[in-house]
């Protein structure tokens, strides 16, 4: 039962990794610069850089992608709100 369970996972864990491999082949040659207009400019260096995280993230990076994010979100938490009401 829970070598069963154990192997179930694993398997798991591989298709989800090699989706994300072949997400981030597509999302770091197109796909960065429209999330992200400042890594437009990235070299491939960053974008090797990126490549694991993009595996590990991949269903929210493509969520964004699909969903037409054209920049990052505005970050919101207390430290920034009194940031901005502090003269």
């Amino acid at each position: 039962m829970v070598e069963a369970l154990a192997s179930w996972l694993v398997t798991l864990l591989g298709v989800y990794s090699a989706l994300g491999v072949v997400f981030a082949v597509a999302f770091v040659t197109r796909g960065v610069g429209r999330v992200d207009p400042a890594a437009r400019q990235g070299t491939w260096g960053f974008r090797l850089l990126i490549v694991p995280g993009t595996v590990a993230l991949w269903p929210l990076l493509a969520r964004r992608w699909l969903g037409g994010v054209k920049a990052p979100p505005t970050e919101k938490n207390p430290h920034r709100s009194a940031a901005v009401r502090t003269p």
